[in-house]
Formats: C-alpha cells, sequence, structure tokens
C-alpha cells in the first residue's frame, strides 16, 4: 500500500510512495504530528539522480524490520533537495557543522520545531568501515531523545545560534577593484592541476564558473596561463569520460584524477553552465573541437531532456537495471559485432578500448591520446577520421538506445531552466543555429507561460502541476534567460519581462537591515533559518545570479537602485571573493562587470533586415566579457513609454543599420560597417588597467 508520498510530483518522492516506511512530504501535517506526540523528525534529503539514495533506500527503507523502526519511533519526512533548497541548504550547513562533512543522502534528526540536533549522511545497514548501522543510530537517537532531553535541547539551541551567524549581513569590504580581482585570479590557478587540468586532486568537478571567471581575466589582462587553464580543463574533461563520447553531455563529476570515471547521472545545470562556456571558450580561441562538444551538448539537450511543451528536464540516473553506469560502458567483443573489425580497430584506437576494458571490466569510452596523434598513427587524415568516427558513434548510439534507460527526472525547475535557456540561447546567437534559437523561444515561452504567475516566479512544473514560490536563484536565473532571448531576437518583450523580474526579486528577497539578499521570499514558510547561500556551488547562488541581473539592468535601463544593491552585496564580499575565489566563480564574473564595465553595444536599424543581420553577426563572433547588448528602431519602448537607454539618442546612418560601442562614458565612431565594428570590440573588451 502506498503511502503519502504516492500523491507527490516529484520522482524522487515517488521513488519512494511505496517504501514500508510512513513518509511525510515536509509540511504541516507531519510537524503537527511530532508536536502532537512529542516525537523527533527524522529528515531524509536526497534526490532521484543520487546513486547512494537508491542503494540507502535498497537497505533500508525498503526493509520491513527497519522501517517499522523508523515509524516507531519517528515522523518521518522525506525532502527532493532540487524541489525544496530551502530546506536542503539550512540543514546540509547543521550536518557540515556537527560532522565536517556533507552529502546525499541526508539524514537529520530534528526537533519537532524543526531544530537539527544529530545529523549525517548516509549509514548501512551493519556497521562498517567504522560506519555505525542505520538502525543502531535509530536507537541511539531515540534514547538520548527520551532521556537526555537538556543535551538535545542544548544542541538544538548551538545550532540555532549558527544559523542566525549565518544570516546576518556580511561586513562591507571595500570598493571593488582590478587588483581584488587578480587576487582571486591567482587563488583559483594555484589550485589548478597541471596535468590533467582542472583544479586539485579527485573526486573533481568541473567548476565551469571558475574557468568562466578565468576566460574573462585573460580578456581583460592578457594573462595566457588563464586561457590555458580554462581551454585546457575543458579539453580535458571533454576527451575524458565525463564526457558522454556518444550521446553528449557531461556527467555529474570524475571519482579519478584525470577525468576517467565519472559519477554517471547528468545533471541539467552542469550541462547548461559547460554549454556556455564552450560557447564562450569558441569564441576566444576558434576550437573546432570545443565547438563540437559544445554543439553535441546543446543537442544532447534537445533529443534526450526537453518535453513537448518546450521545459527542460532536471536529471539522468547514474543507475540503471540497479548498476551505476551500465548504460554507458561497452566491451571489445560488443564493438566488433556492431562495426566490424576494421571500424571497430579504429574506435577502439581513438576511444581507448581494450580487452580488459577500464571499469569494472567494460570500457568508458574516452580519448586518452590528441586526435591528430591518433590519426597519424593509423595514415588517415583528421577530417577523414573524424567522419569515420561520426558514422561509429551513430552506429553505437542507435546500439545503446535499444539498451535499458536510466531513469529520467522528468519534473522542470524553474532556475536551472533559466541556466541551460541562457546558454541555448547563446550558442544560437554565437553559431547561428536556426534550430538553437526555436529551441530556445520555445523553452522561454514555456517559462513565462507555466512557471511565471501574477509577475513571480514558480519553482517547478511536472505533468501540467506548477507548484512551490519560486527562490533567489528562479527569479534571477529567468530572468537573466530572458535577457539572453532579447540579445538574441531583439524582441522588446522579453527585455520587458527581464526588467520586471529585477524589480520583483529586489521587492521580495532584498533585506534592508542586512543589505543583501535572502534565497527565501518574504512570505515564505517561516522555518527554523531564513537561507542566504552566498557561494558558489554546484550551481551559481541566487546572490550571484540576481547581482549580475541587477548590473546588467542598469545598463540597459540606468536603473540607479539597480546598480547600488548590486555593488553593495559585491563589496561586502570582496574579501571572501578574492580568498576563496574558486568558491565564488559566478560571483566574480559579476564583480568584473562592476570593476570594469560593461562593453555597450548598440545596433541602431531594422533587426530583421540584412545590414543589421550582419552587424549583429559580427558581435558573435567576439568574445567581450561584461558585453551588454541592444538592438532595434531608436524610440521603442515598452507599454509603460519606458526607452531603452543604450538606443536612446542612436539612429540608423545614411539609412544603414549602424553600430554604437561604448566603455567607461566614451563611444567609438558609430559604424555601420562590420569589419570596422570588429576591430572596435577587440580594442574595448581586450587588457585595461583596472581603476
Amino acid at each position: 500500500m502506498p503511502n503519502r508520498l504516492a500523491n507527490e510530483t516529484s520522482p524522487y518522492l515517488l521513488q519512494h510512495a511505496h517504501n514500508p516506511v510512513d513518509w511525510y512530504p515536509w509540511g504541516p501535517e507531519a510537524l503537527e504530528r511530532a508536536h502532537r506526540e512529542d516525537r523527533p523528525i527524522l529528515l531524509s534529503i536526497g534526490y532521484s539522480a543520487c546513486h547512494w539514495c537508491h542503494v540507502m533506500e535498497r537497505e533500508s527503507f525498503e526493509h520491513d524490520e527497519t522501517a517499522r523502526v523508523m515509524n516507531d519511533l519517528f515522523v518521518n519526512v522525506k525532502v527532493d533537495r532540487e524541489e525544496r533548497p530551502d530546506l536542503d541548504s539550512i540543514y546540509m550547513s547543521a550536518v557540515q557543522t556537527m560532522t565536517g562533512h556533507g552529502g546525499w543522502p541526508m539524514t537529520v534528526f530534528l526537533t519537532p520545531e524543526g531544530a537539527p540536533f544529530y545529523g549525517g549522511t548516509y549509514y548501512p545497514p551493519e556497521e562498517r568501515h567504522g560506519m555505525p548501522s542505520f538502525r543502531r543510530v535509530l536507537a541511539a537517537v531515540h534514547d538520548a531523545y527520551k532521556g537526555r532531553r537538556a543535551d538535545i535541547e542544548k544542541t538544538a539551541e548551538s545550532m540555532r545560534k549558527v544559523f542566525d551567524a549565518a544570516s546576518r549581513g556580511t561586513p562591507r569590504g571595500g570598493p571593488l577593484s582590478a587588483a581584488m580581482l587578480d587576487r582571486a585570479y591567482r587563488s583559483i590557478a594555484r589550485r589548478y592541476d597541471v596535468r590533467h587540468g582542472g583544479f586539485d586532486a579527485a573526486p573533481k568537478f568541473p567548476q565551469a564558473m571558475a574557468l568562466d571567471f578565468l576566460l574573462r581575466q585573460w580578456r581583460r589582462t592578457g594573462t595566457e596561463h588563464a586561457l590555458e587553464i580554462a581551454a585546457t580543463s575543458f579539453r580535458q574533461m571533454a576527451r575524458g569520460g565525463l564526457y558522454d563520447q556518444l550521446g553528449g553531455g557531461f556527467h555529474r563529476y570524475s571519482v579519478d584524477a584525470v577525468w576517467l570515471v565519472p559519477h554517471f547521472e547528468k545533471m541539467l545545470y552542469d550541462n547548461a553552465l559547460l554549454a556556455r562556456l564552450g560557447v564562450h571558450l569558441y569564441q576566444a580561441t576558434g576550437d573546432a573541437e570545443l565547438r563540437r562538444v559544445t554543439e553535441e551538448t546543446v543537442d544532447w539537450l534537445a533529443r534526450e531532456m526537453t518535453s513537448p511543451a518546450g521545459g527542460f528536464y532536471s536529471t539522468l540516473d547514474a543507475d540503471s537495471e540497479g548498476e551505476e553506469g551500465k548504460f554507458y560502458v561497452w566491451s571489445e567483443d560488443e564493438l566488433h559485432e556492431l562495426l566490424g573489425a576494421d571500424v571497430a580497430r579504429l574506435v577502439g584506437s581513438y576511444y581507448g578500448v581494450s580487452k580488459s576494458g577500464n571499469f569494472e571490466g567494460a570500457n568508458i569510452l574516452h580519448v586518452p591520446n590528441p586526435p591528430s596523434a591518433v590519426a597519424g598513427r593509423l595514415g588517415m587524415a583528421p577530417d577523414a577520421l573524424q567522419a569515420g568516427l561520426a558514422k561509429a558513434r551513430g552506429t553505437l548510439y542507435a546500439a545503446r538506445a535499444k539498451r535499458i534507460w536510466p531513469a529520467r527526472d522528468e519534473k522542470v525547475l524553474a532556475g536551472w531552466n533559466g541556466l541551460a535557456l541562457r546558454a541555448v540561447a547563446e550558442a544560437a546567437r554565437v553559431f547561428a543555429r536556426a534550430d538553437y534559437r526555436a529551441l530556445a523561444l520555445r523553452n522561454g515561452e514555456f517559462l513565462f507561460r507555466e512557471l511565471v504567475r501574477d509577475g513571480r516566479v514558480m519553482r517547478t512544473h511536472k505533468d501540467g502541476v506548477t507548484r512551490l514560490n519560486g527562490y533567489l536563484e528562479d527569479h534571477a536565473a529567468v530572468a537573466l534567460g530572458a535577457l539572453a532571448l532579447y540579445e538574441l531576437t531583439f524582441d522588446r518583450a522579453w527585455l520587458d519581462r527581464a526588467t520586471h523580474l529585477a524589480r520583483t526579486l529586489t521587492e521580495w528577497f532584498w533585506d534592508s537591515e542586512t543589505n543583501g539578499f535572502f534565497d527565501t521570499s518574504r512570505d515564505h514558510e517561516v522555518l527554523v533559518a531564513r537561507p542566504r547561500e552566498v557561494t558558489d556551488n554546484a550551481v551559481p547562488s541566487g546572490t550571484s545570479l540576481a547581482v549580475e541581473l541587477l548590473l546588467r539592468v542598469a545598463e540597459l535601463t540606468q536603473d540607479a537602485d539597480a546598480r547600488r544593491h548590486a555593488t553593495t552585496v559585491l563589496e561586502s564580499l570582496g574579501d571572501a571573493m578574492e580568498k576563496h575565489g574558486i568558491a565564488f566563480g559566478y560571483l566574480l564574473g559579476a564583480a568584473d562587470l562592476a570593476v570594469h564595465g560593461a562593453v555597450e553595444v548598440a545596433l541602431a536599424g531594422d533587426s530583421a533586415a540584412s545590414d543589421f543581420r550582419a552587424l549583429a553577426d559580427e558581435v558573435a563572433r567576439h568574445y567581450v566579457p561584461a558585453l551588454v547588448l541592444a538592438g532595434g528602431m531608436p524610440g521603442d519602448s515598452a507599454e509603460d513609454g519606458a526607452e531603452i537607454a543604450l538606443l536612446a539618442g542612436r539612429s540608423a546612418r545614411e539609412g544603414r543599420a549602424t553600430a554604437y560601442v561604448c566603455r567607461h562614458y566614451a563611444c567609438d565612431e558609430p559604424t555601420t560597417e562590420a569589419a570596422v565594428l570588429g576591430a572596435q570590440l577587440e580594442r574595448a573588451s581586450g587588457p585595461v588597467s583596472g581603476p
């Protein structure tokens, strides 16, 4: 018989709907029962693609005797961390404070008021490697709650003090500067793995936001090492098992230092951030391999992760048929059977395939040697090698598609979709791909049709149901996606949508006492703490996204309040950014915009005309950090009559589309020639001296 989770829409919660555990979703029913019966709450937080979440479910939550103990002693609450990042943030900080580490599945024990007093992550069914068994933990926590309540209350009170300290404003850190950005760059560069790319040792995460900041730093300062780190790291990831060589898209992280063996889940947000980084790297380098990988990633998103209505799904599981990675790996014999001996030899040489394999007796496809070296060894021209590989990949992908697929989490999350929308729109603009343009527009229309209600963004949509108030990250990411659509189409409606959401997030999430943003709106459910995360983790923090949004809106509309809010936040975090750069990768990008100012490009003319498109295409060819782009006929205004500040007073000269490039309140000579515009963009975005 199903439990209460059967009424939820989250795939993660539905996975547990038939557990013998008497699960509750987070809500007043569970909290009221805990109060009424004076029981502690057992809070379990995870997500649908989490391998160890599945393991703990099989070992403990599906085990009748363990479930009986849980039901007898606790009120059991299951939370999808992707739907409720507020709860995940609060209780993850508690677990990290209590244990020194965190992760998922997360297991936290709470008082009926929601205050945490004990917690951890995965617990095995039997004691192993010094870890207590789950049932032993259950018994010990229950005994403590019933027999040592004073100790429980003391721990809970200490955690409340931790939450209170975290919610206070950060001390003002002083003016931003190019020197601060340089120190932040050096703090990141020191952690670079020169041999394998990326940062630090195993496990290795993509760190796309930090790499994107390094690319900006190269363009601003001419520091070639910054470009080398960004391009080499992306290339090494793309040649490793972290990247799906057949289907496109990146897995979550690598368990080793060489990018070979991934944790096989695929997350929408990772691929959104990496695809956007790939677009920027291609603009900076013109490298065909980087473009191919980026386009394959967007193609994967379109093919495997897009709903019929246009929303982007959340994740693909790491497991299939109960085994991690089974869907993705190959034996040498399978390649011979599918491709024939000659082609299998070529594919095996390129992708490092062997009889013994590189992962539990099977092969994760990767590119252990530079493609040019493989072509030389095989006596083939590089183009012929790539053509042969492309045909073979098609055959292998078709064969793989007949396997049992990993589960797909089909909920549509606003914030993650905003990140992906921005990446797809930028790829459409830079690669001149009409199919990407259509994909981006369909997603944008879906988001504003299904996930924006009464001018505010909701968190999640699935099976026709939109629910949960959106967080700061949702409002800011969707607005940035809308700005990217404006820069792609020059349709004023997208700019108006973005500026409206910018005003909305300031109204509902800004706190004047702390001079910062909270992650939850001021009318959100009251929790044991109001979360305020400022570091960039797997996704950009809501604060980072909001700061960038407000700075960009300020450039487009000359909104002084938006710029003041953004600058206040950045100055308060300046010291932290320069000392712990890798934890602020996205926010450093916003700081770059604040320090160096935008490169403002206004294209005056008919956006449908060929001369206008020639200028827009020229802009798309160049890597311009902090580009703020506007286009259309001068005098274009919104329904409220507001003009786009960048277009004000700027006209098409002699009936031809005209480009205006400005920076630091100084403008180049207006031009109608694409070549001249290209030279102006290179000068405007190149090395500068900071204030």
